[in-house]
Protein backbone atom coordinates (compact mmCIF):
# COMPACT_ATOMS: atom_id res chain seq x y z
CA UNK A 1 0.00 0.00 0.00
CA UNK A 2 1.32 3.39 -0.98
CA UNK A 3 1.57 6.16 1.65
CA UNK A 4 -0.72 8.05 0.17
CA UNK A 5 -3.34 5.82 -0.25
CA UNK A 6 -2.68 4.38 3.69
CA UNK A 7 -2.67 8.41 4.91
CA UNK A 8 -5.92 8.75 2.91
CA UNK A 9 -7.76 5.52 4.25
CA UNK A 10 -6.52 6.51 7.76
CA UNK A 11 -7.91 9.93 7.32
CA UNK A 12 -11.33 8.57 6.24
CA UNK A 13 -11.58 5.66 9.11
CA UNK A 14 -11.10 8.53 11.35
CA UNK A 15 -13.37 11.25 9.84
CA UNK A 16 -16.12 9.38 8.67
CA UNK A 17 -16.22 11.05 5.77
CA UNK A 18 -14.94 11.09 2.32
CA UNK A 19 -15.10 13.57 -0.93
CA UNK A 20 -15.55 13.02 -4.07
CA UNK A 21 -11.48 14.42 -4.61
CA UNK A 22 -10.53 11.89 -2.26
CA UNK A 23 -12.00 8.86 -3.89
CA UNK A 24 -10.39 9.73 -7.17
CA UNK A 25 -7.33 10.20 -5.55
CA UNK A 26 -7.74 6.40 -3.20
CA UNK A 27 -8.80 5.49 -7.30
CA UNK A 28 -4.96 6.55 -8.79
CA UNK A 29 -3.38 5.13 -6.13
CA UNK A 30 -5.46 2.13 -5.51
CA UNK A 31 -4.44 0.57 -9.46
CA UNK A 32 -1.20 2.68 -9.45
CA UNK A 33 0.16 -0.62 -9.93
CA UNK A 34 -2.34 -2.48 -11.93
CA UNK A 35 -3.58 -4.42 -8.97
CA UNK A 36 -5.77 -3.85 -5.27
CA UNK A 37 -3.06 -5.89 -2.43
CA UNK A 38 -4.99 -7.55 0.97
CA UNK A 39 -3.57 -4.54 3.05
CA UNK A 40 -5.59 -1.74 0.21
CA UNK A 41 -8.58 -4.25 0.30
CA UNK A 42 -8.64 -4.52 4.39
CA UNK A 43 -8.15 -0.40 4.65
CA UNK A 44 -11.33 0.15 1.88
CA UNK A 45 -13.52 -2.36 4.24
CA UNK A 46 -12.26 -0.31 7.24
CA UNK A 47 -12.75 2.95 5.65
CA UNK A 48 -16.72 1.55 4.31
CA UNK A 49 -17.20 0.75 8.10
CA UNK A 50 -16.42 4.44 9.16
CA UNK A 51 -18.65 6.16 6.20
CA UNK A 52 -21.51 7.52 7.77
CA UNK A 53 -23.34 8.56 4.78
CA UNK A 54 -21.54 6.75 1.70
CA UNK A 55 -22.14 8.81 -1.44
CA UNK A 56 -23.12 6.66 -4.60
CA UNK A 57 -19.31 7.30 -5.81
CA UNK A 58 -17.72 5.59 -2.52
CA UNK A 59 -20.06 2.47 -3.63
CA UNK A 60 -19.29 2.60 -6.93
CA UNK A 61 -15.09 2.62 -5.99
CA UNK A 62 -15.97 0.15 -3.08
CA UNK A 63 -17.41 -2.49 -5.16
CA UNK A 64 -15.16 -1.79 -8.30
CA UNK A 65 -11.98 -2.16 -6.51
CA UNK A 66 -12.98 -4.63 -4.18
CA UNK A 67 -14.26 -7.31 -7.30
CA UNK A 68 -11.15 -6.60 -8.96
CA UNK A 69 -9.17 -7.80 -5.84
CA UNK A 70 -11.13 -10.93 -5.49
CA UNK A 71 -11.48 -11.91 -8.96
CA UNK A 72 -7.86 -11.04 -9.85
CA UNK A 73 -6.07 -12.51 -6.72
CA UNK A 74 -6.27 -16.29 -8.13
CA UNK A 75 -5.39 -17.97 -10.27
CA UNK A 76 -7.19 -18.56 -13.18
CA UNK A 77 -8.23 -14.85 -13.26
CA UNK A 78 -12.07 -14.61 -12.93
CA UNK A 79 -12.48 -17.92 -10.32
CA UNK A 80 -13.08 -16.92 -6.55
CA UNK A 81 -11.29 -19.66 -4.55
CA UNK A 82 -12.58 -20.79 -1.16
CA UNK A 83 -10.30 -18.83 0.85
CA UNK A 84 -10.95 -16.01 -0.97
CA UNK A 85 -14.88 -16.53 -0.14
CA UNK A 86 -13.62 -17.78 3.23
CA UNK A 87 -11.91 -14.19 3.93
CA UNK A 88 -14.54 -12.17 2.30
CA UNK A 89 -17.51 -13.92 4.57
CA UNK A 90 -15.26 -13.40 7.96
CA UNK A 91 -14.45 -9.51 6.73
CA UNK A 92 -18.10 -8.97 5.77
CA UNK A 93 -20.34 -10.45 8.86
CA UNK A 94 -18.06 -9.29 11.27
CA UNK A 95 -21.19 -8.96 13.52
CA UNK A 96 -22.97 -11.74 11.66
CA UNK A 97 -24.75 -10.06 8.96
CA UNK A 98 -23.95 -7.27 6.11
CA UNK A 99 -23.80 -3.91 7.07
CA UNK A 100 -24.14 -1.70 4.09
CA UNK A 101 -25.31 -1.41 0.28
CA UNK A 102 -21.98 -1.44 -1.11
CA UNK A 103 -21.07 -5.05 0.97
CA UNK A 104 -24.30 -5.94 -0.39
CA UNK A 105 -23.79 -4.76 -3.96
CA UNK A 106 -20.11 -6.37 -3.73
CA UNK A 107 -21.12 -9.97 -3.02
CA UNK A 108 -23.83 -9.66 -5.77
CA UNK A 109 -20.90 -7.85 -8.03
CA UNK A 110 -18.69 -11.07 -7.97
CA UNK A 111 -21.82 -13.31 -8.58
CA UNK A 112 -22.44 -11.67 -11.79
CA UNK A 113 -18.51 -11.01 -12.77
CA UNK A 114 -17.26 -14.19 -11.21
CA UNK A 115 -16.84 -17.30 -13.92
CA UNK A 116 -17.32 -19.87 -10.73
CA UNK A 117 -18.66 -18.85 -7.17
CA UNK A 118 -18.21 -21.36 -4.01
CA UNK A 119 -21.55 -22.30 -2.71
CA UNK A 120 -20.28 -20.98 0.53
CA UNK A 121 -20.60 -17.47 -0.78
CA UNK A 122 -23.73 -17.79 -3.28
CA UNK A 123 -25.43 -19.45 0.10
CA UNK A 124 -24.07 -15.99 2.12
CA UNK A 125 -25.17 -13.66 -0.30
CA UNK A 126 -28.61 -15.12 -0.72
CA UNK A 127 -29.11 -15.28 2.87
CA UNK A 128 -28.30 -11.94 3.64
CA UNK A 129 -31.56 -11.06 1.92
CA UNK A 130 -33.84 -13.53 3.01
CA UNK A 131 -32.67 -12.72 6.34
CA UNK A 132 -33.23 -8.67 5.73
CA UNK A 133 -36.78 -9.41 4.40
CA UNK A 134 -37.85 -12.06 7.17
CA UNK A 135 -36.73 -9.91 10.05
CA UNK A 136 -37.01 -6.44 8.19
CA UNK A 137 -33.67 -5.30 9.69
CA UNK A 138 -30.41 -4.09 6.97
CA UNK A 139 -29.27 -2.18 4.47
CA UNK A 140 -32.30 -2.68 2.20
CA UNK A 141 -34.48 -1.79 5.35
CA UNK A 142 -33.34 1.59 5.99
CA UNK A 143 -34.71 5.28 5.52
CA UNK A 144 -37.36 5.53 2.33
CA UNK A 145 -36.66 1.72 1.91
CA UNK A 146 -38.24 0.69 4.87
CA UNK A 147 -41.50 -0.81 3.83
CA UNK A 148 -43.96 -3.63 4.57
CA UNK A 149 -43.13 -6.36 2.27
CA UNK A 150 -40.33 -7.14 -0.24
CA UNK A 151 -39.27 -3.22 -1.98
CA UNK A 152 -38.09 -3.18 -5.42
CA UNK A 153 -34.60 -3.02 -4.08
CA UNK A 154 -34.81 -5.93 -2.99
CA UNK A 155 -36.41 -7.70 -6.02
CA UNK A 156 -33.58 -6.19 -8.02
CA UNK A 157 -30.56 -7.55 -6.03
CA UNK A 158 -32.47 -11.07 -5.97
CA UNK A 159 -33.16 -11.00 -9.43
CA UNK A 160 -29.25 -10.12 -9.92
CA UNK A 161 -28.41 -13.12 -7.38
CA UNK A 162 -30.60 -15.69 -8.95
CA UNK A 163 -29.76 -15.32 -12.42
CA UNK A 164 -26.08 -14.09 -11.87
CA UNK A 165 -23.07 -16.34 -13.96
CA UNK A 166 -21.58 -17.26 -10.77
CA UNK A 167 -25.20 -18.44 -9.50
CA UNK A 168 -25.94 -22.01 -8.45
CA UNK A 169 -26.67 -22.09 -12.39
CA UNK A 170 -25.93 -19.97 -14.36
CA UNK A 171 -28.30 -17.57 -15.92
CA UNK A 172 -30.80 -19.97 -14.72
CA UNK A 173 -32.10 -20.71 -11.20
CA UNK A 174 -31.30 -23.44 -8.67
CA UNK A 175 -33.67 -25.86 -7.05
CA UNK A 176 -32.64 -23.95 -3.85
CA UNK A 177 -33.01 -20.47 -5.17
CA UNK A 178 -36.57 -21.66 -6.43
CA UNK A 179 -37.16 -22.79 -2.35
CA UNK A 180 -36.34 -19.40 -1.26
CA UNK A 181 -38.59 -17.80 -3.77
CA UNK A 182 -41.20 -19.32 -2.19
CA UNK A 183 -40.46 -19.31 1.23
CA UNK A 184 -40.22 -15.41 0.96
CA UNK A 185 -43.34 -15.74 -1.35
CA UNK A 186 -45.39 -17.39 1.96
CA UNK A 187 -43.60 -15.27 4.56
CA UNK A 188 -44.23 -12.10 2.89
CA UNK A 189 -48.06 -12.44 1.29
CA UNK A 190 -50.80 -10.00 1.81
CA UNK A 191 -47.66 -7.40 2.39
CA UNK A 192 -47.08 -4.32 0.28
CA UNK A 193 -44.84 -5.94 -1.54
CA UNK A 194 -43.50 -4.22 -4.33
CA UNK A 195 -44.92 -5.39 -8.20
CA UNK A 196 -41.34 -6.30 -8.96
CA UNK A 197 -41.23 -9.08 -6.32
CA UNK A 198 -44.26 -10.67 -7.91
CA UNK A 199 -42.90 -10.71 -11.65
CA UNK A 200 -39.62 -12.37 -10.20
CA UNK A 201 -41.55 -15.03 -8.17
CA UNK A 202 -42.91 -16.04 -10.98
CA UNK A 203 -40.41 -15.86 -13.90
CA UNK A 204 -38.15 -17.75 -11.58
CA UNK A 205 -40.04 -20.24 -9.98
CA UNK A 206 -41.08 -21.30 -13.85
CA UNK A 207 -37.79 -21.12 -14.91
CA UNK A 208 -36.48 -23.88 -12.62
CA UNK A 209 -39.04 -25.95 -13.47
CA UNK A 210 -39.36 -25.58 -17.10
CA UNK A 211 -35.13 -25.58 -17.78
CA UNK A 212 -33.89 -27.66 -15.13
CA UNK A 213 -33.16 -30.99 -13.93
CA UNK A 214 -34.56 -31.68 -10.79
CA UNK A 215 -33.81 -33.97 -7.40
CA UNK A 216 -36.30 -36.59 -6.33
CA UNK A 217 -38.12 -36.00 -3.58
CA UNK A 218 -38.15 -38.51 -0.83
CA UNK A 219 -39.82 -41.71 -1.18
CA UNK A 220 -42.36 -41.33 1.25
CA UNK A 221 -42.81 -37.75 -0.21
CA UNK A 222 -43.41 -38.88 -3.62
CA UNK A 223 -45.82 -41.66 -2.88
CA UNK A 224 -47.98 -39.44 -0.69
CA UNK A 225 -48.27 -37.12 -3.95
CA UNK A 226 -48.99 -40.42 -5.93
CA UNK A 227 -51.38 -41.76 -3.80
CA UNK A 228 -52.89 -37.97 -4.02
CA UNK A 229 -52.65 -37.77 -7.28
CA UNK A 230 -54.31 -41.35 -8.07
CA UNK A 231 -57.60 -40.47 -6.67
CA UNK A 232 -60.08 -40.89 -8.69
CA UNK A 233 -60.88 -37.71 -11.24
CA UNK A 234 -59.48 -35.60 -13.67
CA UNK A 235 -55.99 -36.04 -13.31
CA UNK A 236 -53.31 -33.26 -13.74
CA UNK A 237 -54.52 -32.62 -17.36
CA UNK A 238 -57.84 -31.49 -16.14
CA UNK A 239 -56.33 -29.83 -12.74
CA UNK A 240 -54.02 -27.51 -15.47
CA UNK A 241 -56.61 -27.09 -18.01
CA UNK A 242 -59.18 -25.52 -15.12
CA UNK A 243 -55.78 -23.44 -14.29
CA UNK A 244 -55.64 -22.31 -17.26
CA UNK A 245 -59.13 -21.41 -18.00
CA UNK A 246 -58.34 -19.26 -15.17
CA UNK A 247 -60.49 -21.53 -12.64
CA UNK A 248 -57.09 -21.72 -10.70
CA UNK A 249 -57.73 -21.38 -6.93
CA UNK A 250 -60.83 -23.89 -7.35
CA UNK A 251 -58.77 -26.41 -9.23
CA UNK A 252 -55.72 -26.31 -6.63
CA UNK A 253 -58.68 -26.30 -3.87
CA UNK A 254 -59.67 -29.81 -5.72
CA UNK A 255 -56.33 -30.78 -5.71
CA UNK A 256 -55.07 -30.58 -1.80
CA UNK A 257 -58.58 -32.33 -1.07
CA UNK A 258 -57.93 -35.10 -3.42
CA UNK A 259 -60.73 -34.88 -5.82
CA UNK A 260 -58.43 -34.85 -8.76
CA UNK A 261 -56.14 -37.67 -10.06
CA UNK A 262 -55.25 -40.63 -12.46
CA UNK A 263 -52.90 -43.37 -12.81
CA UNK A 264 -51.25 -42.12 -15.66
CA UNK A 265 -51.16 -38.61 -13.80
CA UNK A 266 -47.43 -37.90 -15.51
CA UNK A 267 -47.76 -38.27 -19.01
CA UNK A 268 -50.87 -35.83 -19.03
CA UNK A 269 -48.59 -33.58 -17.22
CA UNK A 270 -45.99 -33.91 -19.57
CA UNK A 271 -49.10 -33.07 -21.93
CA UNK A 272 -50.37 -30.29 -20.38
CA UNK A 273 -47.65 -28.43 -19.26
CA UNK A 274 -44.13 -30.56 -20.16
CA UNK A 275 -43.31 -31.27 -16.65
CA UNK A 276 -41.78 -34.16 -15.84
CA UNK A 277 -42.05 -36.17 -13.04
CA UNK A 278 -39.60 -34.35 -10.28
CA UNK A 279 -40.57 -31.16 -12.02
CA UNK A 280 -44.66 -31.59 -11.13
CA UNK A 281 -43.97 -33.52 -7.87
CA UNK A 282 -41.81 -30.14 -6.72
CA UNK A 283 -44.04 -27.80 -7.68
CA UNK A 284 -47.28 -30.11 -6.46
CA UNK A 285 -45.09 -30.50 -3.04
CA UNK A 286 -44.97 -26.40 -2.84
CA UNK A 287 -48.73 -25.63 -3.57
CA UNK A 288 -49.90 -28.71 -1.40
CA UNK A 289 -48.38 -26.67 1.77
CA UNK A 290 -51.67 -24.15 2.38
CA UNK A 291 -54.81 -24.56 2.30
CA UNK A 292 -55.71 -21.94 -0.68
CA UNK A 293 -53.87 -20.66 -3.91
CA UNK A 294 -52.60 -17.11 -3.80
CA UNK A 295 -52.37 -14.59 -6.26
CA UNK A 296 -48.84 -15.89 -6.46
CA UNK A 297 -49.43 -18.69 -7.27
CA UNK A 298 -52.41 -18.85 -9.67
CA UNK A 299 -50.00 -15.97 -11.89
CA UNK A 300 -46.88 -18.87 -11.66
CA UNK A 301 -49.68 -21.85 -12.95
CA UNK A 302 -50.93 -19.19 -15.95
CA UNK A 303 -47.30 -18.58 -16.73
CA UNK A 304 -46.14 -22.50 -17.19
CA UNK A 305 -49.10 -23.15 -19.23
CA UNK A 306 -49.01 -19.83 -21.31
CA UNK A 307 -45.16 -20.69 -21.47
CA UNK A 308 -45.46 -23.77 -22.79
CA UNK A 309 -48.05 -23.10 -25.37
CA UNK A 310 -50.18 -25.88 -24.88
CA UNK A 311 -53.30 -24.58 -23.15
CA UNK A 312 -55.74 -27.43 -21.88
CA UNK A 313 -59.03 -28.24 -21.68
CA UNK A 314 -60.49 -30.29 -18.29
Amino acid sequence: MSMHFDALAARVTADGAIAAEEILALRREGWSNGTIEPDEAEALFLANDAIREPSPEWTDFFVEALTEYALCSGSPRGYISQAMADTLVARISRDGQVDSMAELELLVRLLEKAVDVPTSLKDFALRQIESTVLTGSGPTRRGALSEDGINAVEAGLLRRMIFAAGGDRPAAVSEAEAAMLFRLKDAMLNRANAPEWKTLFVQGVANFLLASAHDPLSADRAAELEAFMNAKGAGVLGIFGKMAQGNIGESLSAVRQGKMGSPDHFGEMADAARLDEAESDWLLDKLMRSPDADDYEKALIAFIVEETGQPVTG
